[in-house]
């Protein structure tokens, strides 16, 4: 009976909906639930429990959300995902929570390469970066190639915390941003003949890093649940390179089946996944789901980045690498240099260390989900029902699918002072449109979508 293996502690402080979940999120991977087991409903839950409606209620939203039960309307909540795909021994059950001449000024930024200025705490980080510099001590050397050890320890624990990544600052390499982590990570990973996989559409920058690289490349085709796995098993792909936080067609996170079959793949054909976790903690209308390699630390290679929690000109990402990876890099480390600022890490370790990247993460997590919000409303009432809209929270944008009209969208609206992004729709009678909702001031939203109908009608 699924009342055996719910543990419950109202004396500790994680909160309740989270150990409803992770007590029913473990019993399923155990087999102990297995798929097509129907679950009590909310109210009979929370009677029996003495549990608030709402805490069960958001233990079973973010179990849908994840994959691991399905709400079927009238029927009820049921089991989703078959426990047997965990069997394998890789899988750790003990994983943690955690412009040119004809162009127009811009006006209305709907791009994806800034953030708006009232989100940016740039008063407070530049009291850092003056704290920093009063250690002259410290600021006249070279820093470490891996990173300056404060800063890896603090990430650690940050990553521990809010994205489930199991790691100690040893195996923690800090670098200016994800490109040039990559790139170094291409010379670790390179032998003759290796391929990389990504999903067709995905990091266009990524794949310039593999191609300068000399890495052949394997388009992978995606579908609703995100890689398509049986295209990946015909690559000869050794290395994956996928975001589990959100699908480039629906938006929603990898759903748990997809990632214990992608840790699977890894394991069957000796690969590794890189594991892009660009803004997964900035998810905002469910829990952000547990990173992937807090799964499997073997064989998942983590990168993070602070770009869009602080500023886009701090260019501080971090990679978390394997153990086999770390013995390769620490005997070329000494030929390396650091390509992130030692003084913006130094801060940024005092950042972190007093808190303030919990408060700036809360904060955002507010603002991007008001700006989503109404940025939808404003596309559904001024364009009407019949356009398509997809939310993709890690990226903070939305994908906005209109019929082909046979204008160039974008350049119309740069030129009349609008940045938007145009992407290849799936259907050749659609157009899509990325827009990003970071960049612009929640005042700005309505009248650059309004902007944005009359150049589409005109």
């Amino acid at each position: 009976m699924i009342y055996d293996f719910v543990e419950l502690d109202k004396e500790i402080p994680i909160p309740m909906y989270q150990q409803l979940y992770k007590s029913i999120s473990i019993a399923i991977e155990n087999g102990n639930l297995p798929q097509g087991t129907k679950l009590p409903s909310i109210r009979k839950f929370s009677e029996d429990l003495t549990l608030s409606r709402t805490t069960v209620e958001s233990a079973y939203q973010q179990l849908c959300v994840e994959g691991f039960i399905i709400n079927r309307p009238r029927k009820g909540y049921f089991v989703h995902v078959d426990g047997r795909l965990a069997s394998t021994q890789h899988l750790d059950k003990n994983r943690p929570y955690v412009s040119g001449n004809n162009e127009s000024p811009i006006r209305y930024d709907l791009g994806s390469d800034s953030i708006d200025s009232s989100t940016a705490d740039i008063k407070l980080w530049r009291s850092h970066i003056k704290d920093v510099l009063k250690k002259q001590n410290i600021i006249i050397s070279y820093g470490e190639p891996q990173g300056e050890y404060e800063l890896r320890r603090i990430v650690s624990l940050y990553s521990y915390a809010v994205r489930g990544v199991t790691c100690s600052e040893d195996n923690i390499v800090i670098g200016a941003g994800t490109q040039p982590l990559l790139y170094l990570l291409c010379g670790l990973l390179k032998n003759d003949g290796m391929t990389a996989a990504i999903e067709k559409g995905g990091f266009s920058k990524a794949e310039q890093v593999f191609v300068d690289c000399h890495f052949d490349i394997a388009h992978i085709h995606g579908n609703t649940e995100g890689i398509d796995i049986d295209s990946l098993y015909q690559t000869k792909a050794s290395v994956l390179f996928v975001n589990p936080s959100g699908n480039l067609i629906t938006g929603q996170p990898m759903k748990i089946k997809q990632r214990y079959e992608l840790l699977n793949w890894a394991h069957q054909c000796d690969g590794m996944i890189i594991e892009d976790d660009y803004n997964g903690e900035l998810r905002f209308t469910s829990r952000p789901i547990p990173a992937l390699q807090g799964m499997d630390s073997s064989r998942v290679i983590y990168i993070g980045s602070f770009s869009k929690l602080l500023l886009p000109s701090v260019r501080i990402g971090y990679m978390v690498l394997p153990p086999r990876l770390m013995e390769l890099y620490r005997a070329k480390s000494s030929l390396y240099n650091q390509t992130a600022s030692k003084i913006e890490q130094l801060a940024l370790a005092k950042y972190i260390r007093e808190g303030q990247l919990d408060k700036q993460l809360r904060r955002l997590r507010k603002i991007y989900a008001e700006k989503s919000s109404l940025l939808i409303t404003a596309l559904k009432n001024t364009f009407g029902e019949q356009v398509r809209i997809i939310l993709h929270e890690s990226s903070l944008s939305v994908t906005l699918i209109l019929d082909d009209n046979g204008c160039d969208i974008e350049t119309l609206a740069r030129k009349a002072g609008l940045k938007v992004r145009h992407i290849k729709a799936k259907r050749t009678t659609d157009y899509a449109l990325r827009l990003g909702f970071s960049g612009i001031p929640i005042q700005d939203i309505v009248p650059a979508v309004e902007l944005l109908y009359h150049i589409y009608h005109s």
